[in-house]
């Protein structure tokens, strides 16, 4: 398995998928060898963690990530991660963001698919795990990013440090595979959905927000969990995002959702559809064959939009693209339809 760690203060290319194990997605840390001075649930949390200078518990200094006792025999420690999302995985970031003379100078990663739901109480050894990122130095308060090159479907994870230690945050990219073998015509599903293999492939302008948080499961928490563009100053002109549907399918309903979003929603969106399954995102942007869904149509703010009878009969899609007049921030965007199984 070839793996690479990016040079500092860059991103690498695959830090742009969807991380597999946030807790936004049900990702769940289910065990670890040892937890005394931080839990290990704190390793799917959103953003890097934060350090509080003055902050101190029972066992010690408060800290924003998993941390283990100093290991004083032979051996190293370990944590399982349920992955909320199945997938391939094309990279990692374990950031030992604040943990500087108490990060793991060494880490590696194994995965395992089980079709059995795991707990704590599981024999964890017995399972057939594989490596798929070999031991790799890690360095103090830094994000560490490693690539990897596997094309199997994974469920769990084994994060292991040497011997001990600290990280702060556990991020892992990658594409989610769900298994939708069970769905029929007649069923209807929200085709855009990160749970159902749908991905945001690119968009003109994600300024403040984020383009994944528009198809993340539930409403969005805050202005900050939603796609938000900058204030565009010359008009006219609009912003615009292109998705992927999970599964092609027939749209039927259709929810866009400003919530938190006040004094800074769209005027007006419309939403066109193409069915184009091998197209790359700059073919899409190009493509002169897209056709109207939903017309353009006034937006309110703070507010869910819901969009059925008027909607345009297209057939079935593989990609939507939302534009929003003339910018602005959309909380959530659903697709509901039947999938072309």
């Amino acid at each position: 398995m070839a793996h690479v760690e990016a040079a500092d203060g860059t991103l690498p290319e695959f830090a742009n998928l969807v991380d597999l194990v946030s807790e936004r997605v049900g990702g769940l840390p289910i065990f670890a060898s040892d937890e005394f001075f931080a839990e290990k649930e704190n390793l799917v949390k959103p953003g890097r963690g934060v350090f509080i200078v003055d902050k101190f518990t029972d066992r010690g200094k408060w800290m924003d990530g998993w941390e283990s006792r100093r290991k004083r025999d032979t051996g190293y420690d370990w944590c399982i991660i349920r992955m909320g999302l199945p997938g391939t995985i094309k990279g990692f970031d374990i950031d030992t963001n604040f943990f500087l003379g108490n990060h793991p100078p060494f880490a590696s990663i194994d995965a395992l698919w089980s079709a059995q739901r795991l707990g704590p109480r599981d024999d964890f050894s017995a399972l057939k795990w594989q490596e798929i990122l070999p031991k790799s130095a890690l360095k103090p308060g830094s994000r560490n990013f490693f690539k990897v090159s596997t094309g199997d479907t994974w469920n769990y994870l084994r994060l292991n440090i040497y011997p001990d230690g600290g990280v702060a945050r556990f991020k892992v990219f990658g594409e989610t595979k769900p298994d939708l073998s069970h769905l029929t015509n007649n069923d209807v599903i929200d085709l855009a959905a990160i749970e159902n293999g749908g991905v945001v492939l690119g968009c003109n302008d994600a300024f403040f927000g984020p383009k994944d948080n528009l198809i993340m499961p539930g409403r969005g928490i805050n202005m900050g969990d939603g796609w938000e563009t900058r204030r565009k100053r010359q008009l006219p002109g609009h912003d615009w995002v292109i998705l992927k549907m999970g599964v092609a399918g027939t749209p039927r309903r259709i929810l866009v959702d400003t919530n938190h979003f006040k004094g800074n929603y769209p005027d007006r969106c419309s939403i066109e559809g193409i069915h184009a399954p091998n197209a790359t995102l700059e073919a899409l942007a190009k493509s002169q064959d897209w056709q109207p869904i939903l017309p353009e149509t006034k937006l309110q703010a703070h507010m869910i939009h819901e969009f059925a009878g008027e909607l345009k009969a297209i057939g079935k899609i593989t990609h939507a693209r939302l534009r929003i007049f003339p910018d602005g921030g959309v909380s959530r965007l659903r697709i509901f339809g039947n999938p072309a199984v």
